[in-house]
């Protein structure tokens, strides 16, 4: 699938440009679409190099939480990072 908008929220952005903005994104996409590059193009005027994202994705209906950053983001091409999988235990 591709990016959609409604899936994206500013959680924290740097006012003074100098420290990393913090991100949320919603997706029923399988994380390693989203962190394929260019999947993020259309924010490639928002996003810096170093911004954090932290996306909840989808693969095959089980959701996952992960926090990317962003890569590289150069000729209006937005790379992340393949991100850091937030993992979770409920043992009631």
């Amino acid at each position: 699938m591709a990016y959609s908008s409604t899936g994206w929220s500013t959680v924290s952005a740097s006012k003074a440009g100098n420290s990393v903005a913090l991100y949320a994104y919603s997706s029923a996409d399988a994380i390693g679409d989203i962190n394929t590059a260019g999947y993020f193009n259309t924010l490639s005027d928002v996003l810096s190099v170093g911004d954090i994202i932290f996306v909840r994705s989808s693969t095959g209906g089980t959701q996952a939480v992960s926090i990317c950053y962003v890569a590289s983001n150069s000729g209006g091409v937005v790379d992340v990072t393949d991100g850091l999988t937030v993992t979770s235990t409920d043992s009631d």
